[in-house]
């Protein structure tokens, strides 16, 4: 038998095979897609924690595609004994080189189950700040306040130090305001009191803390406390800063801040006989 008829045997053995698997491939991969977008909706509407949903959709998109591969590998007549067999040494294989990956995967299981951030929380850590935009099978997604966007690895994640700054549902606001040694400490005190109770997003349980807090250098400091939800930080925090500023200022009370006297007198242009002389 000649090259030829060789050739012309093996299509006519394996071209039906190797078409259908084409068309079973094409057909499972647009399947494929059909499937996740049931899941993605279903998840949408169900209240499974935002975090899960994206970590859901990759774990069901792989696992299919596995399966299609299977079962593509059983339309071409391949063994499954000799099939899973190079697939556990391609797995090796790939394990080893992509141990970080790994390292990263599990790292994303870790977070989804232990919960120390969800999407949509204001977190610190490696050094960056921002909201949680994803959390993926390998990385977590981070928009920072100037809508930059951090791809942090799931696998340095799990492990680092990290400040979530929305877990509870509200936040204490700490502010130090100094006024000058002449000032009258109890009409401070009652400017503060007042400036704080009349603010709408301010809660009054727990209670607020106006105090002298430090005696300082230049200035007497007072602390002030207040406790609000978290959503209304900063509204808060600046506001209070413009309105003691604007308030001082109409009830004459003095915000120091650093001064240096310098004391010039006549040179005459002559030294001293000493100048430069060793002792």
């Amino acid at each position: 038998m000649d090259l030829q008829e060789k050739a012309i045997s093996l299509l006519m053995e394996y071209g039906p095979r190797l078409a259908g698997s084409i068309i079973l491939l094409i057909v499972g991969l647009i399947a494929i897609k059909w499937i996740s977008n049931i899941i993605a909706n279903t998840l949408q509407k169900s209240r499974l924690d935002a975090s899960l949903h994206s970590f859901i959709r990759s774990i069901v998109n792989f696992m299919l595609k596995i399966v299609l591969l299977i079962t593509i590998a059983a339309m071409l007549g391949i063994p499954m004994t000799t099939f899973i067999a190079v697939l556990s040494a391609a797995a090796l294989a790939v394990g080893l080189s992509l141990k970080d990956s790994l390292s990263n995967f599990a790292g994303g299981v870790l977070i989804l189950t232990s919960r120390p951030l969800s999407v949509g929380d204001f977190i610190e850590t490696q050094g960056y700040m921002g909201t949680v935009k994803e959390i993926k099978l390998l990385h977590t997604y981070l928009t920072t306040p100037d809508n930059k966007v951090v791809v942090i690895p799931n696998g340095e994640l799990s492990n680092a130090k990290l400040v979530n700054f929305t877990a509870e549902k509200t936040r204490r606001v700490d502010i130090v305001f100094g006024v000058s040694y002449e000032d009258d400490i109890a009409k401070v005190k009652e400017i503060l009191t007042h400036i704080v109770s009349e603010h709408s997003l301010i809660l009054q349980d727990p209670a607020p803390l106006i105090r002298v807090f430090e005696l300082a250098d230049n200035s007497v400091n007072f602390a002030v406390r207040v406790w609000c939800q978290g959503e209304n930080y900063w509204d808060i925090y600046y506001d209070l800063h413009e309105k003691v500023k604007s308030t001082f200022d109409n009830e004459g009370i003095t915000i120091p801040f650093p001064q240096r006297d310098i004391h010039l007198s006549h040179f005459s242009g002559e030294y001293p006989a000493t100048i430069g002389r060793e002792k």
